[in-house]
């Protein structure tokens, strides 16, 4: 085991919890800080990927996200009237790695919370510095607090403050699209599993989640990243999206107010180390990539259990994280590849885009997720 007597995770998301508690299980004891005043899911809903249902399962989790959420067992993707173009078996595609679950963030930071709950954790700090040499990282804290670690985790997302001040690299860069994300506590008829309505320059995918609600996300192609003020926003997202088809327009007709819809631009981010000294990077702040895999969270989950497991076997910190480097870069790496693919493929000209996924929509999800079907 290294020696690593003192760790700092930065970050309470799906990355810093679900490493809290890897940690916690590998018999380390790990503090944790995140910035906000209080815990709070970023976004509406999600799809945790069998893969990352697996990594739950490591955790001891899994059954609490499955009873909270909703079984996904097919992924279909439509025409702009909602025409089904091609539908994947999701069962079939993942076998015994696990089920897909849609859930609300709400819910899986919850049980993530229960998973992370012996660990110590500190709420509204996040880091105003960071210095470090060969035996240990000195962290200035935004409370004006002080301390030393002998290993400091970036989790703190795509926008990482630990990236900026121990990594460097260029910012996160735009992707061509922005999101809008929302939850309905109704399910639109007809909708058992999850669903992309592909437009023109446009998508909207739906995902029944727990209780029998419903969370959606809408993307729009845009040349230039903008901001969507909160007042009059859900006018403007039905007025985007009401030429589409399928379950889009009850979907739309369920929103009841702006705040209901949260609004990203959708980025990623290139750099070429994870790690430098004492300090590594998990998660968005190592790897962010677009969201068309839905992978980002389960991603999140891996690299925390992988980095666990390299820290229990490894006999040096630097090894370790040498270990952890050369385990997750390819399996990242080919999920942002095939993120940046289904991207490319998502904003090609709906003629040439609807044929493809009417011919072989199937065998290329299929073939996207089949490298993650092993164990990282």
């Amino acid at each position: 085991m290294a020696s690593v007597e003192r760790i700092l995770i930065v970050g309470g998301g799906i990355g810093g919890l679900s490493l809290a508690a890897a940690l916690h299980q590998q018999g380390f004891t790990p503090d944790l800080v995140e910035r906000t005043a209080e815990w709070r899911a970023t976004g509406a809903g999600i799809g945790v990927l069998a893969n990352g249902m697996r990594m739950l399962r490591v955790l001891g989790l899994d059954r609490a996200v499955a009873q909270a959420g909703a079984v996904l067992r097919r992924w279909a993707f439509c025409n702009a009237d909602g025409e089904i173009l091609c539908s994947t078996d999701l069962e079939a595609l993942w076998g015994d790695v696990g089920p897909c679950i849609g859930i609300e963030r709400g819910k899986l930071h919850q049980a993530l919370l229960t998973g992370a709950a012996a660990v110590p954790a500190r709420l509204g700090v996040g880091l105003a510095g960071l210095t470090q040499d060969a035996d240990r990282v000195s962290v200035d804290f935004s409370d004006r607090s002080r301390a030393d670690y002998d290993l400091v985790v970036g989790a703190d997302g795509i926008h990482s403050t630990v990236r900026t001040l121990a990594i460097g690299g260029p910012p996160p860069r735009y992707a061509g699209q922005v999101v809008w994300r929302s939850v309905i506590p109704t399910r639109p008829r007809g909708l058992d599993d999850m669903l992309v309505v592909m437009g023109d320059g446009c998508f909207f995918g739906l995902v029944p989640v727990g209780s029998g609600r419903t969370y959606g996300f809408a993307g729009l192609d845009a040349a230039e990243p903008f901001q969507d003020p909160l007042a009059g926003r859900l006018e403007r997202v039905r007025r985007r999206f009401a030429h589409l088809g399928g379950p889009v327009p009850e979907y739309l007709a369920a929103l009841e107010c702006d705040e209901q819809l949260r609004f990203d631009v959708i980025e990623w981010v290139e750099t070429d180390r994870w790690h430098a000294g004492r300090v590594v990077l998990i998660g968005d702040a190592a790897h962010a990539g677009p969201p068309h895999m839905g992978q980002g969270g389960c991603m999140a989950m891996e690299d925390a259990l992988v980095l666990s497991e390299c820290l229990r076997e490894a006999d040096t910190l630097e090894n370790a994280l040498d270990a952890y480097v050369a385990r997750r870069r390819p399996r990242t790496d080919w999920v942002q590849a095939q993120s940046r693919t289904a991207l490319a493929a998502w904003l090609l000209p709906p003629a040439v885009r609807d044929a493809a996924l009417r011919e072989r929509g199937d065998q290329m999800l299929c073939a996207r997720y089949a490298a993650l079907r092993p164990a990282p």
